[in-house]
């Protein structure tokens, strides 16, 4: 994980550079959303006045969250009433904007699990993919699990991917994570023996890797998400976040495309029509789209135009060395697009890392996954039984609960977690 980290850039640079060399007023935030309803499985949120600090109006920053739900849409709706607090509840309190962002990756992790846990109790068989985004001034972090995709189109018209598509058929590394747990994958076989479809994994027959919820599925389909976190360039940027209605019809390419030029409510409205023209509504088809602008921009600009033969297209980022970090302004490219962070391992232990300084900023006798406090002694390292090699030490932490610790194991594939009485071997989604 060090090596892939290793050329990012430290967020207290870039931040520093913002407060510094670059303009530091807060972006104009601007969103709109669209829907063809199919299922009534589509849900979305969004807060834009969120506060660090209560009652301090310099610490806002904006949420959106796209929850695509199946079998049923209890899951969705209860990661968009419960996520956000579970995410922010993980995070230190009394806690600068620059650790509060440093901690931010680990606390979705944390989230995102304390949320499918806690609605897996409910003994419900429903699940959701889930794209989450926080927004504060011109960093982004987006956490995501299932193929609720997030794209963004940067001032200058360069396309980056800010999610992971977890669906079976795109995914080697998910596929073999789930035979070496004790899942099967494969295709629905209809009499005769001839298999249709998508790669599924059973039992359950989903189509997914990640999700929320889906307790009759197994334990090995995993809440935990890939986190991605950028700063953008006070050039500011589009951000489209789609469920598969969307992406099943349209490339990143043509979703920018339609829309460019339009305002996000119109522009979101453009891309849910263009995906449901060639075929119709097949699946609740849901897109948000969300301007970052500067404050004397306030409506989204047209890029220059590419050049043909040129792909746009990006998963990964230009980064500056850290050399460039004293050059001024004008040595600037317009569509700097800095990574700060980017993991999306499965495995807990990789996810809630020890190194220094990060790990100063949690409380090292309180759940790491569950946020309660438990004795010196009570608590199980992350990290134990771990065969990550070397420089990690079980005693350093962080501790689970018991209750998180069999979660753990169950994701691993090393305990089963509940009577799994609820499985069938029917196609969920």
């Amino acid at each position: 994980m060090s090596s892939k980290n290793d050329h990012m850039l430290p967020l207290g640079l870039l931040l520093q550079r913002e407060s510094t060399n670059e303009k530091i007023d807060k972006p104009e935030i601007l969103h709109g959303q669209a829907s063809q309803i199919k299922k009534g499985e589509d849900f979305t949120m969004f807060k834009t006045e969120c506060q660090r600090i209560p009652g301090d109006g310099t610490t806002t920053f904006s949420v959106f969250g796209l929850f695509d739900g199946h079998n049923g849409s209890a899951a969705a709706i209860y990661s968009k009433e419960n996520l956000l607090n579970n995410v922010l509840s993980a995070i230190p309190s009394d806690i600068s904007r620059e650790e509060w962002l440093a901690a931010l990756p680990r606390a979705m992790v944390a989230g995102f699990i304390k949320t499918d846990k806690d609605f897996q109790e409910q003994a419900i068989s429903s699940g959701t993919t889930v794209t989450f985004v926080i927004i504060d001034r011109w960093v982004i972090t987006v956490a995501s699990v299932g193929d609720s995709c997030c794209i963004l189109e940067s001032a200058e018209g360069t396309i980056y991917s800010l999610s992971a598509d977890h669906r079976l058929e795109e995914n080697e590394e998910e596929r073999d994570r789930i035979t070496a747990s004790g899942g099967e994958v494969g295709r629905l076989n209809m009499v005769g023996g001839a298999e249709i479809g998508p790669l599924r994994v059973w039992p359950g027959g989903l189509c997914l890797s990640r999700s929320i919820g889906d307790r009759d599925v197994g334990e090995f389909i995993v809440p935990i998400p890939y986190v991605k976190q950028v700063k953008l360039s006070s050039g500011g940027g589009r951000l489209i976040i789609s469920s598969d209605g969307v992406w099943d019809a349209l490339t990143p390419e043509m979703a920018t495309s339609c829309c460019r030029g339009l305002p996000p409510d119109c522009a979101a409205d453009q891309i849910v029509k263009e995906a449901i023209q060639p075929k119709g509504i097949r699946d609740d088809t849901t897109c948000m789209v969300i301007d970052i602008l500067p404050l004397d921009k306030v409506t989204p600009p047209n890029p220059p135009p590419k050049k043909q033969g040129k792909g746009v297209f990006k998963s990964m980022f230009r980064k500056r060395g850290t050399e460039s970090s004293t050059s001024c302004d004008k040595d600037f490219e317009l569509d700097v697009v800095e990574e700060i962070f980017e993991e999306g391992s499965a495995v807990l232990a990789e996810r809630f890392d020890t190194q220094y300084p990060l790990c100063n900023l949690f409380k090292l006798f309180m759940c790491a996954v569950c946020q309660v406090e438990m004795k010196p002694g009570e608590g199980i390292s992350v990290h134990a039984g771990s065969s990550l090699p070397g420089k990690l030490r079980p005693w350093d932490g962080p501790f689970l609960c018991p209750s998180c610790q069999a979660k753990k194991e169950a994701m691993e594939g090393k305990k089963a977690l509940g009577d799994g009485a609820a499985r069938h071997s029917s196609a969920s989604e």
